[in-house]
C-alpha cells in the first residue's frame, strides 16, 4: 500500500510559479504510474496531469499544457508538479494519487491525503 502526503502549496499572484511535491511512502511506489488532481470550491475533483512509472510518458490536461511540468524521482519516492504561469483559475487544492492510466487518471488509491492549497491571485 501508499500513503501519499502532497505539501508546496500557497498563495501567489498571476503569472508566479510554485512547485508541489508528492511524498509516498511504500516500497512500491515506483511501480505506479502518478497523476496530480485538483478541486476547486464548489466543483467537482479534476484530473491535472500523469505521469509514467518510469517517467517517460506524460499527460496534461489541455488548461495546463505548456504551463505545468510533472515530474517523478523514484529514488525519493516523490512526484512533482512544476507550476508556472499560474491563473486565478488555476486555484484549488492540489492531490496526488497512483493512477492506472496516465490518459484517464482512474485512481489505484481510494483514499486521498489531505491535499495543499494552492491560490492565485490576480
Amino acid at each position: 500500500q501508499v500513503q501519499l502526503v502532497e505539501s508546496g502549496g500557497g498563495l501567489v499572484q498571476a503569472g508566479g510559479s510554485l512547485r508541489l511535491s508528492c511524498a509516498a511512502s511504500g516500497r512500491t511506489f515506483s511501480n505506479y504510474a502518478m497523476g496530480w488532481f485538483r478541486q476547486a470550491p464548489g466543483k467537482e475533483r479534476e484530473f491535472v496531469a500523469a505521469i509514467s512509472w518510469s517517467g517517460g510518458s506524460t499527460y496534461y490536461t489541455d488548461s495546463v499544457k505548456g504551463r505545468f511540468t510533472i515530474s517523478r524521482d523514484n529514488a525519493k519516492n516523490t512526484v512533482y508538479l512544476q507550476m508556472n504561469s499560474l491563473k486565478p483559475e488555476d486555484t484549488a487544492v492540489y492531490y496526488c494519487n497512483a493512477v492506472h492510466t496516465i490518459v484517464v487518471g482512474d485512481v489505484v488509491l481510494k483514499s486521498w491525503g489531505q491535499g495543499t492549497q494552492v491560490t492565485v491571485s490576480s
